[in-house]
């Protein structure tokens, strides 16, 4: 593994393992078994690696997102979509974490917003069944809250002193926004 590859997988090792708040050149290039000037040879600075990083997770869970068999109904499509979404959190809160703060400061990431997109498709597909209750893009919004607020469940379960979320917690959250956005005869 070259210098690059080996600071980026040891970057994104230390944001799962200890999050955004204690990432720094010393645990990443330890890690890689580099030195600092490597570091800056190759990402300018500990933010550009950083960013890289992060950048690299949103293609990660955009990678599994178009990996995951898709359901030629668009609301068991939805579900499945919100299930991966949530997993990816549930796996990797940390990262998720410092990829959402990313997000929160503005950073304008590709993947992040073909993501979106794909959720966009799938609001268009119900869309052009007649079964949203409500515009495309607030349906879009609804569904994307609510994933993300399962989400924070796993990262912030250490602060809350609790264990992951149950099952039937995650669904509740999940049907509750569907029954929000889809009108009452379609709720499937």
């Amino acid at each position: 593994m070259d210098a690059r590859t080996a600071l980026l997988a040891a970057a994104l090792k230390v944001l799962e393992d200890e999050g955004e708040a204690h990432f720094s050149t010393r645990a990443v290039c330890a890690l890689a078994n580099v030195t600092a000037p490597t570091l800056y040879h190759h990402y300018g600075s500990a933010d550009g690696l950083l960013s890289t990083a992060l950048a690299e997770a949103f293609s990660q869970f955009l990678a599994s997102k178009n990996a995951a068999v898709k359901s030629s109904d668009p609301i068991t499509a939805l579900r499945e979509g919100w299930d991966d979404y949530v997993r990816f959190a549930a796996a990797r809160p940390r990262l998720y974490a410092a990829m959402m703060s990313r997000v929160l400061l503005g950073a304008q990431i590709t993947a992040a917003q073909q993501a979106f997109a794909l959720l966009m498709e799938h609001m268009a597909a119900i869309e052009a069944q007649g079964l949203l209750a409500l515009t495309a893009e607030a349906a879009a919004d609804l569904m994307w809250a609510s994933a993300n607020a399962a989400s924070q469940l796993y990262v912030t379960a250490q602060l809350r002193n609790t264990g992951a979320p149950t099952t039937a917690v995650l669904e509740s959250i999940r049907e509750n926004a569907l029954r929000t956005i889809l009108i009452p005869e379609s709720k499937s």
